[in-house]
């Protein structure tokens, strides 16, 4: 196996390892949140079945690359992106929506110590996937695996989001803190939903235009 193909491979183990781990985020994100009425850390468990879409475009994509670097971006790849894209605009509506209706009522979780736990393995878990991507992405001079390892950083900011929140209410017991979190994660759900349609349409999005380092 030469260099190049065992870079390729493991950038293949990299985008395998992010989808069974969104999907394992996802299940345990979603049951505390119903189970603690934590609106920050359900809108952050649909996030990460989302990912779990859009990694199986980059896993296409890495696929395609390693076998032609010139083929064109495949069905499965525009679909994975036109869907995702959808989807986080519906989550982005949705957790506006939950948000001003909790605010309205004063609604309370139960508890966001679950949140507190989990943002701070994701936080750890794609701090390593950015730095490993960034590693390949350079040796294989790979602008899509660059641009994919960007991407995965906006998890740590909305990660971040769902720790702070979730710190701040177990700290103070305001309930509106909750509220607040899921207004971050609808930012930031509207930024990615709008750059997957920019990548259909083959513009640059933010994830490639501004390279960021931890």
């Amino acid at each position: 196996m030469t260099g190049g193909e065992h870079h390729w491979r493991i950038a293949l183990y990299l985008a395998i390892f992010t989808v069974g781990f969104n999907v394992l985020e996802g299940l345990v994100s979603v049951y505390f949140g119903f189970s603690d009425e934590t609106i920050t850390l359900l809108g952050f468990g649909i996030d990460s079945f989302i990912e779990v879409l859009s990694g199986l475009g980059i896993l296409s994509m890495v696929v395609r690359i390693s076998r032609n670097a010139g083929a064109l971006r495949s069905k499965l790849e525009k679909t994975a992106l036109r869907v995702t894209g959808i989807s986080f605009y519906l989550l982005a509506a949705g957790l506006l929506i939950s948000a001003i209706y909790n605010l309205a009522t004063r609604h309370e979780p139960e508890t966001t110590w679950p949140g507190v736990v989990i943002s701070l393995i994701s936080i750890a878990i794609m701090w390593a996937l950015v730095r490993s991507k960034r590693k390949v992405g350079r040796v294989l001079a790979s602008a899509p695996i660059l641009a994919d390892a960007n991407c995965t950083q906006v998890c740590i900011y909305m990660s971040s989001v769902l720790l702070i929140s979730s710190l701040i209410f177990e700290l103070t017991g305001f309930g509106f803190f909750d509220s607040l979190g899921a207004l971050g994660l609808t930012y930031f759900s509207i930024q990615e939903g709008r750059e997957c349609f920019q990548k259909i349409s083959g513009s640059d999005c933010s994830c490639c235009r501004q390279p960021r380092t931890l």
